[in-house]
């Protein structure tokens, strides 16, 4: 089907891409400096762990609180918020003298990061009319993380052997302030038209709660974020173990994480095109299995975990694709998907909380990342169960 002009990406959806890209360049800014992190700072495999993982902190305390929020207030005036808290944070980390410092800023960067990337899906709902480009609108935004993350892997990898991790962080500060500034000047253009009057956030919150399209996509997000981040993540301390320049492996990661874009965008497509939802979640999940397995049993050459990788991260990036397509049509109600989003934020958040010290825990127990193929595999015949949720829920629509 070739794109007409109804069709494609608006320039809106593009703007609020470019608020999540920015806003993801603060996942991305810590695998990269983990190692030097460890040696200036003296932390632990463990407490790297929670470094990675931390700024999910406030999507599993208050996801779908803030969801309901935005669905309240209008998605701009929680957005720009966010990205205001997240300069700060990370600002407070680049002058972070230990390890406990570090993890306090980690900590308010989560509340901005929260703020600043979950009415995203809400705003493309609302300016998005045409159902086929509504579905590549979505699959674009699903790509926010892994090309920010991506983007953070290259420019680190690239300027902290001169700058240092401080100077990157004073940046990443610095790039939130003004995203923020160009929330504010854009914000007619991204504020929904209209709002149901008389409707509270705790309605909001209990309409999504008791439907079962929320937290199909919410459990789908939980067993699919855990798994990647914690192998993208860990992905530079593993071959900087191997011998690999940190240089060389922040690299490796950046294609790992960038290579999340192509399943994004490609969902999108096929959904636009009419493929079932739940068909396109399986094959991003079977990916995960197959390529976590190439990537970490012993006794596979490193060409082949080094593919194993890749399709770990491309082809899952189908799951995120069609979740967040899916919120739109499973939400309770079109002023419920920012609420629906914060949901599935939330226990996505979890997963991401969750699953890099669970990984390097299980790695620290068995003396190695040789028997990581365990925790993907089992992440992602859980995801498999979820996408035959999806289906029964998608032919009930």
């Amino acid at each position: 089907m070739a794109d007409t002009a109804a069709t494609r990406v608006p320039l809106v959806a593009w703007g609020v891409f470019a608020l999540g890209l920015i806003s993801a360049l603060h996942v991305g800014k810590l695998p990269v400096a983990i190692p030097v992190l460890r040696d200036e700072l003296g932390i632990s495999l463990v407490q790297a762990g929670f470094l990675l993982s931390l700024l999910q902190l406030a999507g599993v305390v208050s996801g779908v609180a803030v969801g309901g929020l935005a669905d309240a207030k209008g998605p701009h005036w929680v957005m720009r918020w966010g990205l205001l808290c997240l300069g700060l944070g990370s600002a407070w980390g680049a002058l972070a003298q230990s390890a406990q410092g570090l993890l306090w800023a980690r900590t308010l960067e989560s509340v901005g990061f929260l703020w600043a990337v979950l009415p995203a899906p809400a705003a493309m709902r609302w300016h998005v009319r045409d159902a086929a480009a509504l579905h590549k609108s979505l699959g674009l935004w699903g790509a926010y993380m892994p090309a920010g993350a991506a983007l953070a892997l290259l420019l680190g990898g690239l300027v902290m052997p001169w700058l240092g991790w401080r100077a990157f962080w004073w940046a990443g500060a610095l790039s939130a302030w003004v995203a923020a500034l160009l929330v504010w000047r854009m914000s007619r253009h991204i504020a929904p038209p209209a709002r149901v009057a008389g409707v509270g956030v705790w309605t909001r919150l209990c309409d999504t709660w008791r439907a079962p399209g929320p937290w199909a996509l919410a459990l789908g997000f939980l067993v699919y974020s855990g798994q990647w981040l914690a192998v993208v993540g860990f992905v530079p301390a593993l071959y900087a173990q191997l011998g690999w320049t940190v240089t060389a492996a922040a690299l490796l990661a950046a294609v790992v994480a960038g290579a999340n874009v192509l399943g994004n965008v490609l969902a999108g497509r096929w959904l636009a095109r009419g493929a079932a939802r739940h068909r396109v979640l399986s094959w991003g999940y079977i990916a995960m299995a197959v390529g976590g397995c190439l990537a970490f049993v012993d006794g596979v050459p490193l060409a082949l975990r080094l593919a194993g990788v890749l399709l770990f991260s491309a082809l899952g990036g189908l799951v995120p694709g069609v979740l967040f397509a899916s919120a739109v049509q499973l939400a309770p109600g079109p002023d419920r998907v920012s609420t629906t989003v914060g949901w599935m934020q939330q226990l996505s958040a979890a997963g991401q909380l969750l699953g890099p010290p669970l990984l390097a825990w299980w790695a620290t127990q068995v003396g190695g990342w040789h028997l990581s193929w365990m925790f993907t595999l089992a992440c992602s015949v859980l995801g498999l169960l979820v996408a035959q949720w999806v289906r029964r829920l998608s032919s009930a629509h």
